[in-house]
Parts: structure tokens; sequence; C-alpha cells
């Protein structure tokens, strides 16, 4: 089935771990700091075109972690409204331990449009899921972010990478096989113009 073929309720948001906690210095600089304000464009305009919205947070079992308590908190903006999911996770898979399978397929969505927080883990970790579960994905790679955190290489004797690096080579390895990797305008031209 093609894009084309889908009914506007068949494509879902689904928005990892927009949470206070990655405001925390644990992670160092990152990259595209206009990451939340495109994920807050791609929501207006899924809620404006009536289509399903997932909320995914990261609830750590790592007592030192920065996404505990107040951490795990969504960041100004990205709290779900009653008619919207919010998903719960413990590990990287926005799939592995939650409803997030059975609610898509239940709802019949054909198609996720994907964005968040880190580039290189659950945003990658879920959007191969996803695909490996029979969706189609676009990855809108300006509202995704990466860490220096992310980019530690200390494992050998290479230069470190830079988040946006990290952010790219994460994109690259996705794109074509996992996901459509896009825009968030093009995304939003894409649900306003049905």
């Amino acid at each position: 089935m093609s894009r084309a073929d889908l009914s506007p309720l068949a494509e879902a948001l689904v928005l990892i771990d927009f949470q206070r906690g990655f405001d925390h210095p644990y992670w160092g600089a990152r990259n595209n700091p206009t990451a939340e304000e495109n994920a807050l464009r791609l929501l207006a305009a899924f809620r404006s075109s009536g289509l399903v919205v997932f909320h995914v947070r990261h609830l750590s079992r790592d007592p030192g972690s920065a996404l505990i308590g107040a951490g795990a908190e969504f960041k100004d903006g990205f709290s779900s409204r009653p008619e919207e999911t919010l998903i719960e996770k413990t590990v990287n898979s926005a799939f592995i331990g939650t409803t997030l399978e059975a609610q898509l397929r239940d709802r019949g969505i054909k198609s996720l449009t994907i964005c968040g927080l880190t580039t290189p883990h659950c945003v990658s970790t879920t959007t191969r899921m996803a695909a490996n579960l029979g969706w189609s994905v676009a990855l809108a790679h300006d509202a995704c972010a990466a860490f220096a955190r992310n980019a530690d290489v200390s494992f050998d004797d290479g230069p470190a990478f830079t988040p946006e690096d990290t952010h790219r080579a994460a994109l690259a390895q996705l794109h074509g096989e996992f996901a459509n990797v896009v825009a968030t305008d093009a995304v939003i031209g894409r649900i306003t113009r049905r």
C-alpha cells in the first residue's frame, strides 16, 4: 500500500523522550538545538489534522539517571492530551515491555512519523523495530538530536565524534533500510495537503 492509499487516520506521530532530564549537564553538548521546536510543529500539525499521537517517556531504572523524578517529566509543550496515548518504557525501544505495538495494530495505523531524543539510541532502536514489525516510517531528522555523551568512543584510539557526527551517522544507517529520513517541513506539507 502506498502512502497515497492511506486513510488520513492511518498515520501516527510517535514523540520519543522529550524529557527534562535531557537538559542535564550529564549529556554534554548537543546538536540540533531546534529539535524540540520542530517536534512541537509536528505535534501541532498532527493534532490539527486529527491524526493519532503517541507520547513516549523513558523511566530509567538507574537511581543515578537524569531520567528519573523531575527529569522524567516532559519538557514544556510535550504533555499528552486526554485523547493521546502515553507509552512508558524502561529500555531503548518503545515496543519492548509496552502496549505500543498492540495499540498501533488495534487502531489500524499503517505509517509512523518518528522524532525524539536521542537519535542513536531510543529513536534509532524504535525506528528499527517499527520497520521490522511492518510499519512504514518517516523519521524527521531535524526533530531529533544527539549529545556528546552519545559520541563517547573511548573504547578505541580514534578521534571523538561530535554530536552532529553521531546524529548523521545514525540517520544514514536508518535511511532507506528502516525509514525515509525527511525534514519536518516535508512531513507537515504532506499531512496538511490531505
